[in-house]
């Protein structure tokens, strides 16, 4: 990362040209060059940020130095070769222009940010569908074709509506324009660029400037990274008003945006909902530690909606615990998660295998979806062992279904203890089973719709065909309450494709992927983002959030793991 580091201080030393005149206001504001750190303690460079009147905890960033960042981050954050953003003033309006045509542009004089297409302005260029959720290429590094393949014909974009974000009339954020040089808060950058397409919230402490989340801070009880414990060592304060009033708004705005489930959970605006419940004078307090903890208790216990979760206080607080309220959901999935795996322990023991064969059935436990990016499968091949994943776990049991003089007939796939994971690992499933995977998204946040239908090379010949997937097989599928998000989705594609038995009870739903978030002093927590997973059926998107049914429902818990019995059962419904 020195190239990178080198790279940005270069051109941030030309970027700050003065533009024409525009509508001109009247602010103090000050700049300070800080290290901004993206990820890790290693990855840093210098930037700009300003101040404004004299309120030192609210940072603001220059839009011609942001344009620039972007033009880096992409490449080297995103592998994003081909993005490129331009910068344009008009007026009282600076315009970011991406490669593609659409653009992000802000208007000084009426207090707005309006996207063309937020969706075709954020994502990379390289992508194959607008909301192509696949972390894989499909390709190694020698151009041959690798476990996923994304197959044009029968995927789909629909794009989404304008967005067009009134921050003055809607929220009381103002953004400048002075000098000839555009300002807008930090949050607000980070909320709507970095945050949802790099998973990259921006943050604070008065030291530095990071680009981060929770995932690359570490917490109390796992240990805090190198990143974490220099984000932490800042000197807890009070927040001033401004950041106080700012941060609650600014909290409105990215929740509003964001927020995957608002319809579901039949919210107008979060302003409205805070206020309707009570919320919002703690987190417009000046004490970081009152407004956490309203925070806190407001996503666990009154959203509650298994994905969106408390992660970590501000700097600011000074306190590390986490100790909050939960909500009837969470509480509930907790009992039904000691029940469960109480029974599943009596029956398969504390370390049940992943993959078991019972007379002419095979078992595959997944309890969570996972996924090895930089792992190369195809060292199988070459007398290497199978990785300990997902896609590991099925690349074994398809070797061993397929094995000479296999006796099996019967697959049932194990989701009854799944909460979800990796989107990769749970389409790497999908194709197993079905051949064409359909991965169906709705952008909460604009309305696009994206499907795009995937292949797995199960039998790893790097071709895509008939041999990858259980076509001559009886397949079947448990699910509980416990099958949650991925977990939830693969059953409600399975349901969908009538190639594939239920099994158990009704899952526990969970149809958003998570988006990880900040405040604006300095909070973490996760929320149900605005990508929202679904399935496809003539011609229609339909939400999973509420779970699906099985095909057979299984009274008695001891009918998930009596695996005898369950084999028993199963030949008698063939």
């Amino acid at each position: 990362m020195k190239l990178l580091s080198a790279i940005i201080a270069i051109v941030l030393m030309f970027n700050l040209m003065p533009l024409s005149a525009a509508a001109e206001t009247d602010h103090q504001i000050e700049e300070k060059v800080v290290t901004l750190y993206v990820g890790a303690i290693d990855s840093n460079t210098e930037f700009p940020l300003y101040f404004m009147d004299g309120v030192e905890d609210l940072p603001w960033v220059e839009l011609h130095a942001w344009c620039d960042l972007l033009n880096l981050l992409y490449p080297a954050y995103g592998g994003d070769e081909n993005y490129a953003l331009t910068y344009e003033q008009e007026g009282n309006e600076i315009i970011l222009k991406r490669e593609n045509g659409y653009s992000m542009t802000v208007n000084f004089a009426e207090g707005t940010i309006d996207f063309d297409d937020y969706n075709m302005f954020l994502h990379a260029s390289s992508d194959t569908s607008l909301q192509d959720i696949l972390s894989f290429s499909g390709f190694n590094e020698a151009g041959e074709a690798e476990l996923f393949q994304r197959n044009t014909k029968g995927s789909f974009d629909r794009q989404g509506d304008e967005l067009l974000l009134e921050l003055t009339k809607d929220y009381e954020i103002e953004i400048i324009l002075q000098d000839g040089k555009g300002y807008v808060p930090f949050q607000t950058m980070g909320d709507l660029i970095t945050s949802p397409h790099f998973q990259l919230n921006p943050f604070y402490n008065g030291k530095a400037a990071f680009l981060g989340s929770s995932y690359y801070f570490g917490d109390a009880a796992s240990g805090l990274t190198p990143v974490g414990e220099l984000y932490y060592s800042a000197e807890p304060k009070k927040r001033s008003k401004a950041l106080a009033d700012y941060g609650y708004r600014e909290l409105c705005l990215a929740l509003d945006v964001l927020y995957g489930l608002k319809d579901t959970h039949e919210i107008t605006s979060f302003d409205t909902l805070f206020w309707q419940i009570g919320y919002d004078a703690s987190m417009r307090d000046t004490d970081p530690w009152e407004a956490d903890t309203a925070l806190y208790d407001f996503i666990d216990y009154y959203l509650d909606d298994m994905h969106s979760t408390f992660l970590g206080y501000s700097w600011m607080s000074g306190r590390e615990e986490l100790d909050g309220l939960y909500g009837t959901a969470s509480t509930r999935y907790s009992k039904d998660y000691n029940r469960y795996y109480t029974e599943r322990t009596k029956w398969l023991g504390d370390s049940p295998d992943t993959y078991q064969e019972v007379g002419n059935t095979a078992y595959i436990l997944f309890d969570e979806f996972t996924a090895s990016p930089s792992t190369s499968y195809y060292e199988v091949l070459n007398g290497g062992s199978f990785p300990d994943d997902t896609i590991g776990l099925i690349l074994y049991a398809h070797s061993m279904i397929y094995r000479e003089d296999s006796p099996i007939q019967n697959v049932v796939i194990d989701l009854s203890c799944n909460g979800g994971g990796a989107v990769d690992a749970g389409i790497f499933v999908m194709s197993w089973v079905l051949g064409e995977a359909p991965f169906c998204v709705k952008n909460t946040s604009t309305g696009a719709f994206s499907t795009v239908l995937y292949r797995g090379d199960t039998n790893l010949d790097r071709e895509f065909n008939s041999m990858d997937e259980m076509d001559d097989k009886n397949i079947f599928c448990l699910i509980s309450p416990l099958s949650f998000s991925c977990g939830n989705l693969v059953p409600a594609v399975f349901k969908d494709s009538q190639k594939v038995t239920l099994l158990g009870r009704t899952s526990g739903g969970g149809s958003c992927t998570v988006q990880p978030m900040s405040t604006a002093w300095g909070a973490m927590f996760q929320i149900s983002g605005p990508s929202r997973m679904s399935f496809f059926k003539n011609g229609s998107f339909y939400n999973i959030d509420q779970g699906v049914e099985p095909d057979i429902y299984l009274s008695h818990l001891s009918s998930f793991y009596d695996r005898e019995t369950l084999t028993k059962f199963i030949n008698g419904l063939i």
